[in-house]
C-alpha cells in the first residue's frame, strides 16, 4: 500500500467556512425570495454545483440581481461601487467577504487617503484583486511578479503604498519590498497576506521534502490552490493538481512509496477524504 501523508491545513480556511455558513443559513431561513451570488462564492466547481441544486443563482453581473432579492457577496469580495449600487437598488446584501479580505480592503483605503499610489501584488483577472483596487485612489499599479514590478516606471518624488492579494506568495512579496528599498522609493508596506495562506504554503513545502510526489486538490480557478502547486514545484518536488479523483495519474502513483496530500482553502473535506482513500488503496 502507498503511504499518504496529509497536510493538517488541507481544505477550507476560516474565510471560506464563514462565507458558506452565511449562505447555508440564508437558504435555511429563506422561504420564498430568490438567493443570488455575484460570481462564484468560492473557487470550487463541486461546491458551486451543490448550491445550484439548492436553487442558488449565480449572477454574472450586478444588473442580473433584481430589486428585493438576496445577494450574498462572495468570500473574495466585490468592488466598492458595485456593493453601493446593489444597496441603492434595494437588493438585500449579505456580506460574506472573508474578514482577511475585508481588512485588506479597508487598510488600502485608509493608507491611500493621503494620495499615496497603490502598488498591488496580485493577479489581474482575480475577483479579489478587482475589489482591492476599488478601495485605493485612481491610477494604481498592479503587478504579478518582481519582474513586473521592476518594469513599472516609479516616480522618485511620489509616495507609494505596497499591498498584496491575500493569497499571494509571501517570499515574492518580501523580494518586492527589498527591491523598492534598494531603489530608495518612499513607500509603506501593508501586511495583507493571510496567515492561513502562509501556513498552507509552509506546510506544503515542508511536506514535499518528505515524499516522492505531492497531490494538491482544488479548483483550477482557485488562486491559492495554484500557488500551493507553484511553491511545491519551486521546492523541487513533482506535483499533481487535481479537482477530482478521476484526474489522478494512477499508473505513475503506483510506482511510488510515499505521497503528500494537501488542498486549497476552498476545497471541501469530503473531496480530500475520498482522494486520500483512493490513493491509499492503489
Amino acid at each position: 500500500m502507498v503511504e499518504v501523508i496529509r497536510a493538517e491545513t488541507a481544505g477550507f480556511c476560516m474565510g471560506v467556512d464563514l462565507a458558506l455558513n452565511k449562505l447555508d443559513s440564508l437558504i435555511e431561513k429563506n422561504e420564498s425570495g430568490k438567493i443570488y451570488i455575484l460570481g462564484p462564492i468560492i473557487h470550487n466547481p463541486q461546491v458551486l454545483e451543490d448550491y445550484e441544486k439548492k436553487g442558488v443563482i449565480t449572477a454574472k453581473t450586478p444588473e442580473d440581481v433584481p430589486e428585493g432579492a438576496y445577494v450574498v457577496i462572495r468570500a473574495h469580495g466585490i468592488p466598492k461601487a458595485v456593493e453601493e449600487e446593489l444597496r441603492q437598488r434595494g437588493v438585500n446584501v449579505i456580506d460574506a467577504t472573508c474578514p482577511k479580505v475585508k481588512k485588506a480592503q479597508l487598510l488600502i483605503q485608509r493608507n491611500t487617503e493621503d494620495n499615496r499610489v497603490l502598488l498591488l501584488y496580485g493577479e489581474d483577472s482575480h475577483p479579489e484583486v478587482k475589489g482591492l483596487l476599488s478601495y485605493g485612489p485612481a491610477g494604481p499599479h498592479l503587478f504579478d511578479s518582481r519582474d513586473e514590478l521592476q518594469a513599472i516606471d516609479l516616480d522618485p518624488d511620489q509616495k507609494y503604498c505596497l499591498a498584496a492579494q491575500t493569497t499571494q506568495d509571501r517570499s515574492v512579496y518580501t523580494d518586492c519590498i527589498s527591491y523598492l528599498e534598494s531603489k530608495g522609493i518612499d513607500f509603506i508596506t501593508l501586511n495583507t497576506i493571510c496567515d492561513a495562506t502562509r501556513q498552507r504554503q509552509d506546510e506544503a513545502i515542508s511536506l514535499s521534502e518528505e515524499v516522492d510526489h505531492m497531490i494538491v486538490v482544488g479548483g483550477r480557478i482557485s488562486g491559492n490552490t495554484r500557488r500551493l502547486v507553484q511553491v511545491v514545484e519551486t521546492a523541487g518536488t513533482k506535483c499533481t493538481h487535481v479537482e477530482t479523483a478521476e484526474e489522478l495519474p494512477f499508473e505513475e502513483l503506483k510506482k511510488l512509496n510515499k505521497i503528500g496530500l494537501t488542498a486549497g482553502a476552498s476545497t471541501p473535506k469530503h473531496l480530500v477524504d475520498s482522494i486520500q482513500q483512493i490513493v491509499e488503496n492503489i
